[in-house]
């Protein structure tokens, strides 16, 4: 029976080393927030997103608004949208504000470059149980969720409002959907 050489040890040695290791920060991970999975309850399979309201002068955004949202919802969630009597829960909205606002001009005070804004109020709530599930992240009162964007648009370089009004769309409608992910 021949002797393992000092080499031999201290490989040995390295290798459990680095499998020790690789264990421990393995085991670490769940300690630091991560989670494995979609960030998305299990509980809840279906979502009722009606038409958003409007308060707004500006007519038919509440329904372009909702499409983006329903979209959005269908592309990045495990949720399936369903009817009201079939929903785990409803997504209701309400434009809250509208605002376009010049930010540059050319000589002869001809707008150069606009912004549009949106304000939007948010409520998600559970039709099971009635609660309201984004109550944690509520700026402004217990059922609703304010969200506001905007978006910037040039005319002399053939952007209009449509352009900006879709690009304005697209950031609200993710902003929705990232406010539906279960906090950490």
């Amino acid at each position: 029976m021949t002797e393992p050489t000092p080499s031999a040890d201290s490989s040995r040695n390295v290798s459990r080393r680095a499998v020790l290791g690789s264990l421990f920060a393995l085991l670490a991970i769940p300690g630091c927030g991560y989670v494995v999975g979609a960030p998305y309850s299990p509980e809840i399979r279906t979502v009722h997103i009606p038409t958003f309201s409007s308060t707004s002068f500006r007519r038919g955004w509440e329904q372009e608004l909702t499409e983006y949202v329903q979209k959005e919802v269908q592309n990045r969630t495990p949720f399936r949208l369903a009817k009201e009597p079939f929903a785990d829960t409803r997504l209701t909205g309400r434009i809250v504000d509208t605002k376009k606002s010049v930010l540059g001009e050319n000589q002869y005070d001809d707008p150069r470059q606009l912004q549009v804004s949106l304000a939007v109020e948010v409520t998600w709530q559970d039709l099971r149980s009635k609660q309201i599930l984004a109550q944690g992240m509520i700026p402004l009162n217990a059922e609703t969720i304010n969200v506001v964007n905007q978006a910037e648009f040039a005319p002399e370089v053939g952007q209009s409002l449509a352009t900006a009004k879709s690009s304005l769309f697209k950031k609200l409608s993710a902003d929705i959907v990232d406010m539906m992910e279960e906090p950490w």
